[in-house]
């Protein structure tokens, strides 16, 4: 609108509307200053994906919480009770440990960006994607 209603102006359908343009114009770039300055949109896009990551984990969490439900109930073919209390625990224990990674990297990157000389060396995350190694596993941890 503030580039379309000066030309309308100069070729003569719309009389008087070159001011309204400008101003449309100049309040559409006070708009997008404020939002690079105040970080609005970088900041809502981050929540949206921080939320999606957690939505993800959780699903896992659920997936590999029902498959350990389903071999205490078929049965200990694999050991005594507390092995499987264990293994619930290092589902529960795994689950607890990557969202707090996410919500660890997420918080460093937030500092990050709104820091203006930049953050110390060691509050940036570690591994890319905010995963740990399993322990003996090679890769990201089993929670993407």
């Amino acid at each position: 609108a503030g580039a379309g209603l000066p030309l309308l102006d100069l070729t003569g359908p719309v009389r008087g509307a070159a001011p309204w343009g400008y101003l449309a114009l100049l309040l559409s770039v006070a708009c997008v200053a404020a939002d690079r300055y105040f970080g609005v949109t970088s900041g809502w896009m981050r929540d949206v994906a921080t939320a999606q990551a957690v939505q993800r984990r959780l699903q896992l969490l659920q997936f590999d919480w029902a498959t350990e439900s389903v071999r205490e109930v078929l049965g200990p073919a694999e050991g005594t009770a507390g092995e499987a209390a264990e293994r619930c625990l290092a589902v529960l224990r795994r689950f607890t440990e990557d969202v707090s990674e996410l919500v660890r990297a997420e918080t460093a990157g937030w500092m990050v960006e709104f820091r203006v000389g930049g953050a110390p060396a060691g509050i940036h995350p570690a591994v890319p994607g905010g995963a740990r190694p399993e322990p003996g596993g090679a890769g990201p941890g089993r929670f993407p």
